[in-house]
């Protein structure tokens, strides 16, 4: 089922995940060899929900700051990326094998788009 979440939930997890796909695309990166490297975690990942609950009480204003300060490393990050960075391949618990365009897109760019519309929801 979908989570329902209040903006503080919402903003707590965006302010965690981009860091934290972005973390996964270098590692992806840094150990493929050649053969798919394992990644990523599932909605049931306790980092991922203790994060959520710790930060659904910290102001907004501290997750926007976060966010914007990641998706500019990010930004950074994959402008410099060679396209032998491009196609390192890693496999996700639930989805498989996935490029690093793939990666980014499912797990950063789309997921950022939910969340907005998320938010767009809440009023």
């Amino acid at each position: 089922p979908e989570e329902r979440w209040e903006a503080g939930q919402v903003w707590a997890h965006i302010a965690e995940f981009v860091p934290y796909w972005h973390g996964q695309l270098r590692t992806v990166i840094a150990e493929y060899d050649g053969t798919p490297v394992a990644f990523g975690r599932t909605k049931a990942d306790p980092g991922r929900i203790a994060a959520i609950e710790v930060g659904r009480a910290e102001p907004i204003a501290d997750h926007m700051e976060r966010t914007t300060e990641a998706i500019t490393q990010l930004k950074r990050d994959i402008g410099a990326f060679t396209p032998a960075e491009w196609n390192a391949v890693g496999v996700h618990p639930t989805r498989g094998e996935l490029d690093v365009e793939a990666i980014l897109e499912r797990f950063i760019v789309e997921h950022l788009e939910e969340h907005a519309d998320q938010l767009d929801s809440l009023g």
